[in-house]
């Protein structure tokens, strides 16, 4: 009986990827707008992505390499990343001209037309129009395969660039023979330390013709940071050059492998059919039926981006390049690159839980090797580097989710030392989140989406901890898991950023700053996946949550604050062109209101989804915004992984079926019902009942002036009115006296610097401690600032730059003053006149973020406001291109002067030079503590 279902099961499969779903896939579906795709050879979760590239700087939508407004190709290169925010990769790139060979890609490049291209599953083709010249493209996993055909007799050129897209850091090129060369290229961009190897042959003898080179050039064997080739040929009009590079993530070695294992087809067209056949085969996991193309396109070729990525990142033979930059062998499973975490742990994850199973425990113990070798889970990572792009350690919500599901094939109980590891490290805000049950903008940058993250990540490992019958690490992670209660405003209903024990302020739900991460508080006032029923609780129940819900999608569908690319797709603040909103829509479920869920769901899959270049509303971010339309077409989405469930809608399609790896298959009609739905996928899987858990009592706000002139009174609110509150103060003269906390009767008030500490207590459950720091002015100055200052950078306003607090390397904390494209220019006010011998003011650098040191800082005194005599000029000693986040003084010892008035200069940097990746951008100045002696 046995023996005869398997082969029921097979005959039903070899029919299943027989039928032609890769027809329907279009790979220019977010080449144009803010997709970010590129629409080259790939064959499912390849090493290689053979594409074009339109694009050779860092532009915001040239990330990809390509985009569908461009028509000029440079060449065509090995690796890209598909829909993401940075310009990596963009490896090995080769590219055909005739005539007299250059190296100069602004005469190497040419010109096309999007009526002589084409793209599919596996395949792409273009004209050259400069040389009439036809290039078609395929690919295998390793190796990529390229046809050029001349439609002109000449010279024939192969060029390779290897300074194309990223910067080189070192590049190698070994001429074998007159058929075959080898590759090594070393770059930085957003991931500091990327290799790839690459061994290339051609169809016929090409000789080097032209070289650039500043590095050794002997044997054969050329190097540099500055390395390009050309390589040529006669060719007769109409004759062919086919050209293979396989690559290889650890040496010349590996490439040769991989050549050997993929690379002896000389049919191109065979190569083609193959790769057509490997994208039938995944796509045939989800049959969908509609009489409308153009959906059937919009939902294959989302399938195909998420089947893009990760990627294969080790040899045939399981060799691979670690975390630690040394090799290992992967036994038993296939080790990956490129995670896109914090997008993809949403619904790209979830999705590959109920469709491939045995991948996703590739994918699991790829993350446990890379805590092994690199000492923590990835976060984002990109060809073996840590990039500590994005927020959370949202690898423990892959791992939780497969855990619930019951996925098998990875160790467990290593899983979980992995994923503690993460949550009890010291890093980006979590030694303040494990002390004080929140981050504050004092302690961090991006503090409201940390502490949101970091609580639905330890939920995840409360999860694996149940199933490891790991009790009090259980019972830790869930009183973690509720830290989001000491950001949730009750007066507002909004997750609120907190600074120096009070609510940061001014404070707008819309504003983009950097409490949020690429957000605001609208999208992140919904982040609670792992207790919406407690957030429900706090809003005062079902009905004024489902207002709160209905008010995201009313509000003005405009942001204030910070420009911020990625939020796009806006129904009111809503953003599905951007993850921290894909969940919200279906929170209408929790408050019983179906329907508004499917009005929602349905208005999303309708009109931010098309079978156009620009179809995608947003960047697809790995395949995250694709499998969110695969998941919500199905009728399904995982508002909470690590659940194993699903939320509903009415599904899309009129039939879905799912063909899964045990051979069996599930059809979701729209009659399906929502509880079969539910568990769609899990129905076997047991629940593990909970361990007690203590709920947590939120610490309470401290309200007073941060800096006073004599004296300020304090206010101590608790977050719920039930608890009983203590505290204590500590002044400049209590420094050697102990103290303790005492009870909370009312405001006080204090005429001294002094800090102040407070604690919440329910049921006999105490807060963490709040602690702020009121400060008597240390002057009496005053200040007019003649410059304007960005609104993002204002640090409290003017007197923050003589109140004496000084701020960090991290300016995202908000404690400087930012000037953009202007000279910073200000006038002391001693009140009277004073005799001065030294004057200083405070700068940072951060060159990747546009904030230089000023050209110079010029002193000036006036005794009446109106004359001044220049004093001192400081000149600037720190290299503009030194990517260390800096301080420097610029300080200046004066005879002794008398004045009443100071005027500083601070003249700006100006535009952004060449090399920069903003090139041709206005700088910042930032600016501190100015002070005088």
């Amino acid at each position: 009986m046995r023996k005869g279902f398997i082969v029921v099961s097979l005959f039903i499969a070899q029919v299943i990827y027989s039928q032609n779903y890769s027809r329907y896939v279009n790979p220019f579906i977010g080449t144009g707008g803010h997709g970010h795709t590129f629409p080259g050879a790939i064959v499912p979760f390849g090493m290689v992505q053979l594409s074009p590239d339109t694009r050779i700087d860092g532009s915001w939508d040239g990330c990809s390499g390509y985009h569908y407004s461009d028509s000029v190709i440079y060449g065509f290169s090995h690796t890209h990343l598909n829909g993401t925010g940075v310009s990596d990769y963009g490896d090995i790139m080769l590219m055909p001209t005739m005539g007299n060979p250059s190296l100069d890609n602004k005469d190497y490049s040419s010109e096309f037309s999007h009526k002589n291209e084409t793209a599919s599953a596996g395949f792409y083709s273009v004209k050259l129009d400069k040389n009439n010249i036809d290039v078609r493209l395929t690919t295998t996993k390793r190796v990529g395969y390229h046809e050029y055909t001349f439609n002109n007799s000449g010279n024939a050129n192969i060029i390779l660039d290897l300074n194309h897209r990223d910067k080189l850091l070192e590049g190698e090129v070994k001429i074998i023979d007159d058929r075959t060369i080898e590759v090594f290229r070393r770059s930085e961009a957003w991931a500091t330390n990327q290799y790839i190897y690459a061994r290339i042959e051609f169809s016929k003898p090409l000789k080097l013709t032209k070289k650039e080179a500043n590095g050794k050039q002997e044997n054969n064997m050329y190097t540099g940071t500055k390395l390009a080739l050309a390589f040529s040929a006669p060719v007769k009009k109409g004759e062919k050059i086919s050209v293979k590079v396989a690559l290889s993530p650890t040496g010349y070695e590996g490439a040769g492998k991989n050549m050997l294992a993929e690379g002896q087809s000389n049919d191109f067209e065979n190569i083609r059919k193959q790769a057509d056949k490997d994208w039938n085969k995944e796509l045939s996991k989800i049959e969908v039926k509609s009489d409308n193309t153009n959906k059937l396109s919009i939902f294959y070729t989302a399938l195909y981006h998420v089947f893009t990525q990760p990627n294969i990142y080790m040899d045939v033979d399981g060799k691979y390049r670690g975390r630690d930059n040394k090799f290992y062998t992967a036994n038993g499973f296939d080790y990956y690159s490129v995670f896109s975490l914090w997008d993809t742990f949403r619904a790209a994850h979830p999705l590959m839980t109920l469709i491939d199973r045995k991948r996703t425990a590739d994918f699991i113990n790829t993350f446990i090797r890379q805590y092994e070798q690199g000492g923590k889970l990835p976060v984002w990572e990109l060809a073996s580097n840590e990039t500590e792009c994005m927020i959370g350690y949202h690898a423990v919500s892959v791992i939780a989710d497969a855990m619930t599901k019951g996925i098998k094939g990875f160790d467990y109980e290593k899983a979980y030392e992995a994923s503690k590891n993460s949550a009890m490290l010291d890093i980006f805000g979590l030694n303040a989140y494990k002390q004080n049950n929140y981050i504050s903008v004092d302690d961090e940058h991006e503090s409201v989406s940390k502490t949101l993250e970091y609580a639905y990540d330890d939920w995840c490992i409360a999860q694996m901890a149940k199933i490891l019958n790991k009790k009090e690490d259980y019972r830790y992670f869930m009183n973690r898991s509720q830290n989001w209660k000491n950001l949730y405003n009750p007066e507002n209903g909004f997750m609120q950023a907190r600074k120096n024990g009070n609510w940061y302020q001014p404070f707008d739900p819309r504003e983009v700053n950097n409490n949020y991460t690429e957000g605001n508080s609208w999208h992140y006032s919904y982040f609670v996946p792992q207790d919406i029923p407690g957030l429900i609780d706090s809003h005062g129940g079902k009905e004024k949550f489902e207002q709160f819900i209905d008010a995201i999608f009313t509000a003005p569908s405009t942001t204030t604050g910070r420009e911020q690319a990625d939020i796009t797709g806006l129904i009111g603040q809503y953003a599905q062109g951007n993850e921290p909103s894909h969940h919200i829509a279906y929170l209408y479920n929790f408050v019983d209101k179906p329907q508004k869920a499917d009005e929602k769901i349905r208005y999303i899959l309708d009109h931010f989804y098309q079978n156009t270049p620009d179809g995608l509303i947003g960047n697809e971010d790995c395949g995250q915004m694709s499998a969110w339309y695969v998941l919500s077409s199905m009728g399904i989405y995982s508002v909470t992984p690590g659940k194993p469930e699903w939320e509903t809608v009415t599904p899309y399609f009129d039939e879905i079926k799912l063909h899964l790896e045990d051979g069996t298959t599930r059809t979701i009609t729209k009659n399906t019902g929502k509880e079969e739905l539910r568990k769609l996928g899990f129905e076997n899987v047991k629940s593990i009942k909970d361990f007690k858990y203590n709920e947590q009592t939120a610490s309470p706000v401290i309200v007073a002036d941060r800096l006073f002139d004599f004296s300020t009174k304090v206010q101590i609110i608790p977050l719920n009115p039930k608890d009983k509150v203590y505290y204590m103060t500590i002044d400049e003269n209590d420094k050697n006296v102990r103290k303790t906390f005492s009870t909370y009767k009312g405001p006080f008030t204090i005429n001294k610097t002094t800090q102040v500490s407070a604690y919440a207590q329910r049921n006999g459950e105490k807060s963490s401690v709040t602690t702020a720091n009121f400060n008597r002015r240390p002057n009496h100055w005053d200040i007019t600032v003649n410059s304007k200052v960005n609104p993002q950078y204002t640090a409290g306003g003017k007197l923050a730059l003589i109140d004496g607090i000084n701020g960090t390397e991290n300016w995202r904390k908000g404690e400087w003053q930012g000037y953009q494209g202007q000279t910073f220019e200000a006038i002391l006010d001693f009140k009277s006149p004073q005799q001065l011998t030294r004057l200083s003011s405070t700068y940072l650098q951060d060159n990747r973020a546009w904030i230089l040191m000023p050209k110079k800082v010029e002193y000036y005194a006036s005794m009446n406001g109106k004359d001044f005599i220049l004093l001192k000029t400081v000149d600037n000693t720190v290299d503009s291109k030194d990517e260390k986040v800096q301080i420097k003084d610029f300080t200046a010892d004066i005879l002794p002067t008398e004045a009443r008035y100071i005027k500083i200069k601070a003249y700006h940097f100006g535009k952004l030079p060449e090399w920069h990746q903003g090139a041709g951008g206005d700088s910042y100045i930032f600016i501190d503590e100015i002070s005088a002696q």
